[in-house]
């Protein structure tokens, strides 16, 4: 069995697990899949909950086979949590104290062998509720790559488990994952090439407007 079999096997088993908790949790659905591109791409979402990466995971094709950018402060210390994170979520460390920019453009051989990759852009998790400025990273990534920048919105994972969810009670209640309309970045740095304008700024704040967007959609 080859690499990409195994891949794309081990991310239908974790869209299959991550579906099955979200089922059981009130529910999730999920809109504009069609508008993915055929090829790989960078998705950006908001941050409110620890849930958003299982309900990206379970909302996206197995095909797709994505894998996750997560806080390597958070995420990878200790003996068990990297295995476990990497096994569950297909995550690979970005540092968000010096470093970080490296780690997403290293994400970059990912995009070439066909994964998608998930970046949540505010680098943290929202702590009331309001969606905060997106950083360059992603747009970066997408534009060293080739590939789009996808907006994403997810609803509901602030109230099924918010940050510091561990000393609450989860809610139930039905998780909405909304897919956007990709951002060209490629196309943005042709158009302002030699115009002195920065595609990489456009094309972060115009990702960051589509997400509100996405949200505020009903």
């Amino acid at each position: 069995m080859n690499r990409r079999v195994r891949a794309r096997l081990a991310a239908g088993a974790r869209r299959e697990l991550w579906r099955a908790v979200l089922t059981l949790m009130g529910g999730l659905r999920v809109q504009g899949l069609h508008g993915l591109p055929a090829g790989p791409c960078v998705i950006v979402a908001n941050h409110r909950s620890h849930a958003d990466t299982a309900a990206l995971l379970a909302a996206l094709p197995a095909g797709r086979r994505p894998a996750v950018a997560a806080a390597a402060d958070y995420w990878f210390r200790g003996a068990l949590r990297p295995g476990i994170c990497r096994a569950l979520c297909a995550a690979f460390p970005v540092r968000r104290t010096g470093g970080g920019s490296a780690d997403l453009a290293s994400a970059a051989r990912l995009l070439g062998a066909g994964h998608d990759v998930i970046v949540f852009p505010e680098g943290t998790r929202s702590r009331d509720g309001r969606t905060g400025r997106f950083h360059r990273g992603a747009a970066c990534l997408a534009a060293a790559a080739g590939v789009p920048l996808v907006p994403a919105g997810i609803s509901g994972t602030g109230a099924l488990l918010p940050p510091g969810g561990a000393t609450r009670r989860p809610r139930r209640g039905q998780v909405i994952v909304r897919i956007g309309a990709p951002v060209n970045v490629a196309e943005m740095t042709e158009r302002l090439a030699g115009a002195g304008g920065d595609a990489v700024a456009d094309a972060t704040d115009e990702a960051h407007s589509r997400v509100m967007a996405l949200i505020g959609a009903r």
